[in-house]
């Protein structure tokens, strides 16, 4: 009686490999961290706006950026977040400045909601819809999700989600900025920031999986490429096959 010969579980595909952790909602927007580091300079500006005046106000905003940018670089987390958070922060503080108003530190955000409102709506026009882009292109994916019509138009559904949240903010932000409410402003820009973000990008992630799920199931459809030996024996056989002529 022969034993059976033996298998190294390496070689089969897929055993013993661990399944690859996918990152969860809130850390794919920088954790309840990153929720804190994008609220702490708005609540730091508010306070002391209206404790100790504008100035005090400029200045602790700023202040609070940069403590924020060290403490990311100290604990080695991205620093892309780091640096765009500070010069947005910096950027606000100049527009308090030269207005000299508190709430002139939130016009930067409101309008710069627009244009990214009108970006997204334009790369759904232009059928080149950012979802899908920019996530294919993080991730070295290529194209072949925008060969795909019903993918493409999952992405369509994500990126007007995307522009609906920035079309939202603006609105709400600029009434409230009309209306001279800064503190009521300052609570909208934290409640619509990451929170409202968050509901968008769940239908990316919605359009991702089913774009995925599609492509996947098209290429296990396609036939597997013909080998080297494959294509040599078919034409052995094909030419054995070939009748021959006599002289």
């Amino acid at each position: 009686m022969t034993e059976p010969a033996h298998r190294d579980d390496q070689d089969v595909p897929g055993h013993g490999d661990e399944p690859e952790r996918q990152p969860t909602l809130l850390e794919q927007m920088g954790g309840l961290s990153g929720l804190f580091y994008s609220a702490l300079p708005v609540i730091v500006f508010v306070l002391l706006n209206s404790f100790f005046g504008l100035t005090a106000a400029i200045w602790g905003s700023i202040g609070s950026a940069v403590a924020i940018t060290v403490l990311r670089i100290v604990r080695k987390e991205p620093l892309q977040p780091a640096i765009s958070g500070f010069f947005g922060v910096a950027i606000a503080a100049f527009i308090a400045f030269r207005t000299g108003s508190a709430k002139g530190f939130f016009l930067f955000g409101i309008w710069a909601s627009l244009v990214y409102c009108g970006v997204f709506v334009l790369s759904v026009v232009v059928r080149w819809p950012l979802a899908g882009v920019v996530w294919n292109a993080l991730n070295g994916t290529g194209a072949a999700w925008h060969k795909d019509k019903p993918s493409r138009h999952g992405y369509d559904i994500a990126t007007l989600a995307l522009a609906l949240v920035f079309a939202a903010r603006f609105v709400v932000q600029r009434w409230l900025y009309d209306s001279d409410y800064t503190g009521w402003l300052a609570f909208a820009k934290i409640a619509m920031g990451y929170p409202l973000y968050a509901l968008g990008l769940l239908v990316v992630v919605w359009a991702v999986r089913r774009s995925d799920k599609r492509l996947k199931a098209h290429a296990e459809a396609e036939p597997a490429p013909e080998t080297d030996a494959e294509a040599e024996e078919r034409l052995r056989q094909k030419y054995a096959k070939a009748p021959t002529t006599e002289a």
